[in-house]
């Protein structure tokens, strides 16, 4: 029975080290940069711009729309050139284009304002998301940086600390407990050493 639950314990001890290794494997791949970073990076901003287009097309752009009165925002040009083509193309009662892809089918010149108005604020949603991203990275970096220089330094004073109880036999120069009356390697006679208890 108590071989059964040194085991489990030695099981338990087995699965806590894996866990802490996963986290010290995946501190180094989120905060060392290599090529396959670089690669997991392209393939989450590909994945990120789906998200920020979707954010344009199905929330900011219908919000624009209502204050240009534009039904698509997206179909907001001006037509340099009239189209030559007008057969199976919408065109309203005023003469003009109902949207950007009937200009397009009349081969019409259209100077399509509306589009690079779109790629700008795709492009600034885009900056300040990347913008977010590295800033939450740096912190968790900063942080993790105080918390390795906080282990080191408890470290260094656990080893000062041990260094405290240490003496040094005078016979076989090994270092011994500070209240050894016998020194385990060579057995001679120690007198212990006083230390003061705070």
């Amino acid at each position: 029975m108590a071989k059964k639950n040194v085991k489990e314990a030695l099981t338990e001890n087995k699965g806590a080290k894996a866990a802490k290794k996963l986290g010290d494997d995946f501190k180094k791949f989120a905060f060392k940069g290599n090529i396959v970073d670089m690669a997991v990076g392209v393939v989450i901003g590909s994945a990120f711009t789906a998200i920020v287009n979707s954010l344009v097309k199905d929330l900011i752009t219908p919000a624009i729309s209502l204050l240009t009165g534009a039904k698509n925002y997206t179909d907001m040009f001006v037509v340099l050139k009239e189209g030559t083509v007008t057969e199976g193309v919408n065109i309203l009662a005023d003469g003009s284009y109902a949207t950007l892809a009937d200009a397009t089918a009349a081969g019409a010149v259209t100077l399509n304002y509306g589009s690079f108005i779109q790629a700008i604020i795709n492009f600034f949603l885009i900056a300040i998301s990347v913008f977010v991203v590295v800033s939450i990275i740096k912190a968790a970096d900063v942080k993790a940086k105080k918390q390795a220089a906080a282990e080191a330094a408890a470290a260094a004073e656990a080893e000062a600390a041990a260094k405290a109880l240490l003496k040094t036999c005078p016979y076989c120069l090994t270092e011994i407990h500070v209240n050894a009356t016998r020194c385990p390697h060579c057995t001679s006679e120690q007198a212990p050493v006083e230390t003061t208890e705070a």
